[in-house]
Order: structure tokens, then sequence, then C-alpha cells
């Protein structure tokens, strides 16, 4: 029996990158760009696709740790600032929307829904690429990172939601991919199901003890 419920849910909180899109070659560009302007060594798509998930300043602190066996802060700032720049000048060269996303954005439209994305990514790439892919008119927010000094897992940004929208607990459910996910709606007290082929940090998302996991959101529709 899915968690799912969704006849009861009237506000659908959505994760972006490894949730709703495949971000994760334009990241991989963008930040090889920016090494080149640090004149660093290259990384690969493998491993950026392990290292994102987590947000942009976790994600340098990964590739330095990796390419300098340490985290200069001075070195780290620069690269965040630069990739920043490079990245959010142009988020959606190759990115894609998940198999089975956009039916079930049409079916939630369709039900009358509210549905939110909620990211850690800044909020102006984040809106970016929900235009370039036609997805904006499904949304009735896209809440950033950037938008509250608290970004996931902290609850804040769910909480926020819940509170503007004036629904229960009960009638919410957050659709993610990674810890920060499941950490942020188990602390605003709302159910929440994974998919399978997100980013987690390269750890398997099984371990990180979610309530319900699929492999293609039309699952929920069956």
């Amino acid at each position: 029996m899915s968690i799912a419920q969704l006849d009861q849910r009237e506000l659908i909180l959505f994760d972006l990158d490894g949730t709703l899109v495949d971000s994760a070659s334009d990241l991989y560009r963008a930040m090889n760009m920016s090494l080149n302007v640090l004149q660093l060594p290259f990384v690969t798509e493998e491993q950026v696709r392990v290292w994102i998930g987590k947000g942009s300043s976790k994600f340098c602190e990964s590739v330095l740790k990796h390419l300098t066996g340490g985290l200069n802060p001075e070195q780290h700032q620069q690269l965040l600032e630069t990739f920043l720049e490079i990245y959010n000048a142009d988020p959606c060269v190759d990115t894609v929307p998940f198999p089975g996303i956009l039916e079930f954005l049409q079916w939630g439209k369709a039900q009358g829904k509210k549905m939110i994305c909620v990211t850690n990514k800044p909020e102006q790439p984040a809106r970016s690429i929900l235009d370039i892919l036609g997805l904006t008119e499904y949304f009735d927010d896209t809440i950033g990172g950037d938008r509250f000094s608290e970004r996931k897992p902290d609850p804040r940004q769910l909480l926020h939601c819940v509170e503007y929208y004036g629904v229960t607990k009960d009638q919410v459910l957050m659709i993610g991919d990674s810890v920060n996910d499941i950490e942020a709606a188990r602390r605003a007290g709302v159910d929440c199901i994974v998919v399978s082929y997100g980013y987690n940090h390269g750890e398997n998302i099984a371990d990180c003890d979610p309530q319900e996991i699929v492999d293609d959101l039309r699952e929920l529709l069956a």
C-alpha cells in the first residue's frame, strides 16, 4: 500500500535536481569551465553525479577535496563564486525532465493540486530551468535555497508551504531524491516519497530509511 494517498493530498512539494530534472550534465559542464578559470584539473561526469545533491557549496567542497586533498577556504569561495556565475548564466543546456515527470505534473494540474518546487538551488536558476523546459505552468511557486536563511534538511521551506497554503500536514506530500528531502519532511512532520534514480551523494537512498521509494512517479498514479 503506497503512502501517497494522493486523493487526500492538497499540496505536493517536489525537489528539483535528481527528482524532477536530470541536471548533472549541465552541472558537470559548468564545474569544468569553473575549474578551467581557476587553472585546476577537470573532473568527470560520473564523479559529479556522486557529489551533487547537497547544494553548490557542498559540491565545490567535494570537488576541491578530491583535486587538492584538502579545503582552502579562500579557494572554495573563489570556486563557488565562479561556478555560480557560470552555471546561473546558462543552467539548462542538456538538462531534461526525468521519465514520468510530465505525466505526473499534468495529472496534478488536472486534479487541481497545489504543486510547489522546493529546492536548495538558488531560485533564479531553478526558475530558469522550469521555464526553459516548459514546466513553470504546473507550479504555484518555486522556493529556492536562497529564499530563507535555512534550507533542507531544515524544514523551514516545507513549513512555510504548510502555513502559507493553510493546509494540514496530512494533506501534504513531499517528493524528493535525497537524505535532505527525507530529513526535511521528517522534521516538518509530512510524508515523503523518494525516487530511486536521483542524486544522493553516492549513497543508496534505501539506506536513508525512507518511507517509500518509487522508480517512476507514474507508479503513484496506477
